[in-house]
């Protein structure tokens, strides 16, 4: 076996069934799940709209063209073309993998998808909002780890596939912000005044 493959073996293995107990295996699942974070997202979009009009209405559409960006290029382009196997379809891993989830979900994992779309998310509002608001980058920065440390906690992600997918991810996220700036003009740095 490969030594890079055999290490994200063993890292997975690690993370899965290492540090399992019954707080992650409550936490882990209910982070992954999409619908619980739309609240935060309605959050950004009305803060947007509320306070730069035009500009929150740019913002929005690059953030999403982000989004797009990363969920098709992972699980459009990257993955059909390499064919990883998730840990709990991969032979290799047979009786090794501890699913928390219903469904391994498809039979694909490089790269994490999850992974990829919330760091592109996150490094699209580091890169937007102002650096005077100090808090936001390591708050965003967490939110989107957790989410790909829980990819691999409950089993369906190889460590590999999500820190390559929050590569993509973030680098989607910083090319968004870069052309939403450009074309809309938008420095919020100069927009908003904290004491």
């Amino acid at each position: 076996m490969n030594p890079i493959v055999a290490w994200d073996h063993l890292l997975f293995r690690s993370v899965n069934t290492g540090l399992a107990n019954p707080f992650f295996d409550v936490l882990m699942p209910f982070l992954r799940y999409g619908p619980i974070w739309i609240p935060l997202y309605v959050f950004f979009g009305v803060f947007l709209i509320y306070n730069f009009r035009w500009k929150g209405l740019y913002i929005i559409l690059f953030g999403a063209l982000a989004l797009i960006a990363s969920d098709q290029l992972c699980a459009g382009i990257i993955k059909p073309l390499v064919h990883r196997l998730r840990p709990c379809y991969d032979p290799d891993m047979t009786g090794q993998v501890r699913l928390l989830l219903s469904s391994c979900g498809g039979q694909f994992s490089f790269p994490s998808n999850h992974a990829s779309n919330h760091f592109a998310i996150a490094l699209f509002l580091i890169s937007i909002f102002p650096k005077k608001i100090k808090w936001l980058k390591p708050a965003l920065l967490v939110w989107a780890s957790l989410i790909a440390f829980s990819q691999v906690y409950v089993g369906v992600h190889f460590p590999i596939d999500v820190i390559c997918g929050a590569i993509i991810g973030s680098f989607l996220g910083v090319l968004f912000a870069t052309i939403c700036k450009v074309v809309a003009g938008i420095d919020l740095d100069k927009e908003i005044e904290l004491p």
